[in-house]
C-alpha cells in the first residue's frame, strides 16, 4: 500500500494556497533522484535542490541560498553510495525533509540543519566539522536530532533519543520541527517495511510525535501523520472512511454554494476576505462519522475565511450571524483565548435554508500561517537577540520566546525520571493530555497546567521541592483544599508551612495530574517511609484533652434554686440572646436563641424558663478551628490561646482528612469581650484558615 495514497491533502485541489502560488504539490518520493544528475556550476544551486530553493524563496524572497548549496554538497557527498530500503539514493530523504520544511516557511538555518540531519549519525561527518563549516547554531540543531548510539543504550535507545531531542527542543524548537518532518517522510515511504515494523513505528508516531506536532501547532504535519498512522493501525476503518469520501465525491457538494453565499454577504458588507472550502482529512471525517452517525454533504469540509486584521474577524462573524442562522453551541473564540499551541481563529457554524449546517473558521492570514506551520512559521526565535543579551555561560539554558508551558514541564520532570521506562511511560501519558489551562499566580505570574490539574500540581509547578510543605491554597480568594481542581483563568495562592520538615501526604498522589508533581511526591514518600506509613494509616479516634467542666457560668435562670447549665451544642456567651428550658432533674439548659435545639425543645413541650446574664463578664465558649495539617499545629494553637489568658476546659482534635484538621476547644474566658480578639489570635496561627463558634 502506498503511504502517499492515504493523504487526501496530497492532491493540489485540497491545498488552495498552493494553487494560488501556481505550484503543484511535488512528488517527494521522486524528488531526490535529481541528485544523480551531473555536476553543476559553482555559481548556482545544484538542480537537486532547485525545488527547495523555489519553496524557500516563496516565503523568504531575500534569503541567502549559498549556505544551502554548501550543506547540500556536504550531505550528497557524505551519503553517496548509501541507499534507502525503497531502493532510492539516501540523499532523497534529507532533500524531501528539507522540502517539507521549506513548504511550511522554515528559515534558512532550519533548512541547512535539515539537509545535514543524518550526516553525523550515518556518515563519517562529525559535529566538529558541522560546527566549523556552518556554525554553532546549525551544529546544535543537528546534534539534537541525531539518535543516541543503540550500542550504548540497547533497548533504551529510543526513549533516550526522545529525551535528548526534548532537552534540545527546550533550547531550540527547530530541533523538533526537523524531527517531525523526518518522521512524516519516513511514514510516507513506510510501505517497504515489514508489517510489524510499520505497526511499531506507527504506534510511536501516534503516542508521541502526533501529540508533539499538535502542541507545536504544526497542523499541516499533524493531520497527514494522523492519516498515515490511521491507515496502518486501523486498515479496515481507514478503508471504510476512504469509501465514504469516495462516495461523497460523486455527489453534489453543498459547500461551494454556501461559500459563494458567504462571499456575497462579505462583499456587500465591504469586508475584503478570501473564502475557501477546506476538505476534512481522513481522521477528521472518521471522527465526525462516529460522533454524528450518517454524514451529510456539508460534513466533509469546512469553510475558511481569511481576512487582513483581527478586527475584520469579528466583523465577518457579525455578518455571518446576521445573514445566516448561527448554531450558537458551535461558537468558540480562540482569538481572545488562544490555544496553548499558538492556534487562533473564530469557530462558528451556520444553518442554510436548505437545512445544511456548515462549520466556518475565520482567521487572519498570519493566523492561518501559524495554524498550518505552528512554531515553524515563527522563524528563528533568536533572530532579534542582541550581542549584549546573549548568554556567556555555555551551560546556561537559552531563553526561547516560543517555548510553551507544557515543554517547560516536560523538561522539569524528565530530570527526575532517570529510568528510561519511567520516562517513556510518563511522556506518553503527559502528551495524552490534549488540553491546557492557564492559572494566575498571586504574585502576578502565570502557570500553564494540563486540564484537570489540581492545586497540588500548581504548587509543584510554582515552588518545586518546596511544595512538599504546602498546607493549603486560596483559589480566587477563597480557601480550599489542595485536591481542588483548577479551571482556566483561576487565581491561585499557595500556602506553605514554615516548618521545613513538612511533607506531602500519600493521598496527594490521587489528585496530582502532572508528572513533575507525581514524581516529586513519590520520591519524597520513598525517602520518608515512616512518614508515608503515618499518612496512610487507618483513621484514629479523635484526640481529646479534657479539663474540669463548669456549670452555668454567669447565666441566671428565673427559677429559684434551679441548676443552670450552658448547652454544649451552641455554647452561649454574653451578650448572646438566649433561651432556657427545664429538663430532667430540675436543671435548666441555656441555648442561643438560634440554636437548632431550641425548636426541638419547644416541639417536645419542654418548659421555657427566662434566663439572663449576670453582671460578671467571665464566660465559657466552644470554638471550632479548621486548619491544614502540619507538625506542631496543636501546640501552636494552645500557645495562642494561653497568650490571651484563656483557660482550656477541653479540646478535641479530629484525624486529618485530605490534609485538613478540625480542632474543637471549650474555653473559659475571664471576659466575654475578649472573644473576638481570641478568635483573631487563633486565625493568625499558620495553617489555620477559619475559627468559628460551634
Amino acid at each position: 500500500m502506498s503511504a502517499e495514497a492515504t493523504n487526501p491533502e496530497a492532491h493540489p485541489e485540497a491545498r488552495p494556497e498552493l494553487r494560488r502560488r501556481g505550484r503543484t504539490r511535488l512528488d517527494l518520493r521522486r524528488l531526490g533522484r535529481a541528485a544523480l544528475l551531473g555536476p553543476t556550476s559553482r555559481d548556482r544551486l545544484p538542480d537537486a535542490i532547485g525545488h527547495v530553493a523555489e519553496a524557500h524563496r516563496a516565503h523568504h524572497p531575500d534569503a541567502d541560498l549559498s549556505i544551502l548549496r554548501r550543506a547540500y554538497l556536504l550531505a550528497e557527498t557524505s551519503h553517496r553510495g548509501q541507499m534507502r530500503k525503497s531502493g532510492e539514493p539516501y540523499i532523497t530523504h534529507p532533500l524531501a525533509v528539507t522540502l517539507i520544511l521549506a513548504e511550511l516557511g522554515a528559515e534558512t538555518t532550519t533548512l541547512t540543519a535539515s539537509l545535514l540531519h543524518d550526516t553525523v549519525e550515518d556518515t563519517d561527518v562529525t559535529l566538529d566539522q558541522v560546527r566549523a563549516e556552518f556554525g554553532d547554531e546549525v551544529c546544535f540543531i543537528v546534534d539534537g536530532v541525531t539518535k543516541v548510539e543503540k550500542i550504548d543504550y540497547g533497548a533504551a535507545a529510543e526513549p533516550e533519543t526522545f529525551r535528548k531531542m526534548l532537552v534540545a527542543t527546550g533550547n531550540d524548537v527547530r530541533v523538533m520541527s526537523i524531527k517531525l518532518a523526518d518522521r512524516l517522510h519516513n511514514m510516507r515511504t513506510l510501505g517497504v517495511m515489514r508489517p510489524e515494523k510499520q505497526a511499531r513505528i506507527a504506534k510511536v508516531t501516534r503516542d508521541v510525535l502526533i501529540p508533539l506536532a499538535e502542541r507545536l501547532g504544526v497542523q499541516a504535519l499533524k493531520t497527514e501523520l494522523e492519516d498515515l498512522v490511521f491507515a496502518i493501525l486501523h486498515p479496515e476503518e481507514y478503508e471504510s472512511t476512504r469509501a465514504l469520501i469516495a462516495a461523497h465525491a460523486g455527489e453534489r457538494d453543498p459547500l461551494p454554494a454556501i461559500a459563494d453565499s458567504v462571499r456575497g454577504v462579505l462583499r456587500d458588507a465591504g469586508i475584503a476576505a478570501e473564502v475557501q472550502v477546506r476538505p476534512r482529512h481522513f481522521v477528521s471525517v472518521h471522527r465526525i462519522a462516529r460522533t454524528r452517525g450518517e454524514l451529510r454533504g456539508s460534513d466533509f469540509g469546512r469553510i475558511l475565511v481569511l481576512v487582513g486584521e483581527n478586527a475584520d474577524c469579528y466583523a465577518v462573524l457579525g455578518e455571518m450571524h446576521t445573514c445566516f442562522t448561527p448554531v450558537v453551541s458551535e461558537f468558540k473564540d480562540f482569538i481572545a483565548t488562544p490555544k496553548f499551541n499558538l492556534y487562533q481563529s473564530l469557530h462558528t457554524a451556520i444553518a442554510t435554508p436548505e437545512g445544511y449546517v456548515a462549520e466556518v473558521i475565520v482567521r487572519t492570514r498570519q493566523m492561518h500561517r501559524v495554524a498550518e506551520a505552528g512554531v515553524v512559521a515563527l522563524g528563528n526565535p533568536y533572530a532579534t537577540a542582541t550581542p549584549d543579551s546573549a548568554t556567556t555561560d555555555p551551560d546556561e539554558e537559552r531563553v526561547d520566546p516560543t517555548r510553551p508551558g507544557w515543554l517547560s514541564r516536560l523538561l522539569d520532570w524528565q530530570q527526575s525520571a532517570p529510568d528510561p521506562d519511567t520516562f517513556w511511560t510518563v511522556l506518553r501519558a503527559e502528551l495524552a493530555q490534549d488540553r491546557e489551562i492557564t492559572v494566575f499566580r498571586a504574585d502576578g505570574g502565570t502557570l500553564g497546567l494540563p486540564a484537570g490539574a489540581s492545586c497540588i500540581d500548581a504548587a509543584y509547578a510554582q515552588h518545586g521541592a518546596a511544595a512538599h510543605g504546602c498546607i493549603g491554597a486560596r483559589v480566587n480568594g477563597r480557601l480550599t483544599s489542595l485536591s481542588s481542581p483548577l479551571s482556566d483563568g483561576d487565581t491561585v495562592q499557595l500556602l506553605l508551612a514554615q516548618d521545613a520538615s513538612s511533607g506531602p501526604a500519600a493521598e496527594w498522589l490521587d489528585h496530582a495530574r502532572t508528572p513533575a508533581a507525581r514524581i516529586a511526591i513519590s520520591s519524597w514518600l520513598e525517602a520518608h517511609p515512616d512518614r508515608a506509613m503515618a499518612t496512610t494509616s487507618a483513621a484514629r479516634a479523635p484526640l481529646s484533652v479534657v479539663g474540669a467542666r463548669g456549670g452555668g457560668g454567669n447565666a441566671v435562670a428565673d427559677l429559684p434554686d434551679a441548676t443552670v447549665r450552658l448547652a454544649g451544642c451552641c455554647t452561649p456567651v454574653p451578650p448572646d440572646a438566649v433561651a432556657g428550658f427545664l429538663v430532667r432533674g430540675g436543671a435548666v439548659t441555656v441555648h442561643r436563641i438560634h440554636c437548632a435545639a431550641v425548636a426541638q425543645m419547644r416541639a417536645v413541650g419542654r418548659t421555657s424558663v427566662a434566663v439572663h446574664w449576670r453582671a460578671t463578664a467571665d464566660c465559657r465558649v466552644t470554638l471550632l478551628a479548621e486548619s491544614f495539617g502540619r507538625p506542631h499545629l496543636l501546640a501552636d494553637l494552645t500557645e495562642a490561646i494561653a497568650r490571651e489568658g484563656v483557660e482550656v476546659v477541653s479540646a478535641t482534635v479530629e484525624p486529618p482528612v485530605e490534609q485538613r484538621v478540625r480542632h474543637s476547644y471549650t474555653l473559659q474566658l475571664p471576659d466575654a469581650a475578649g472573644l473576638p480578639a481570641l478568635m483573631r489570635a487563633m486565625r493568625d496561627v499558620p495553617g489555620v484558615y477559619d475559627v468559628s463558634r460551634v
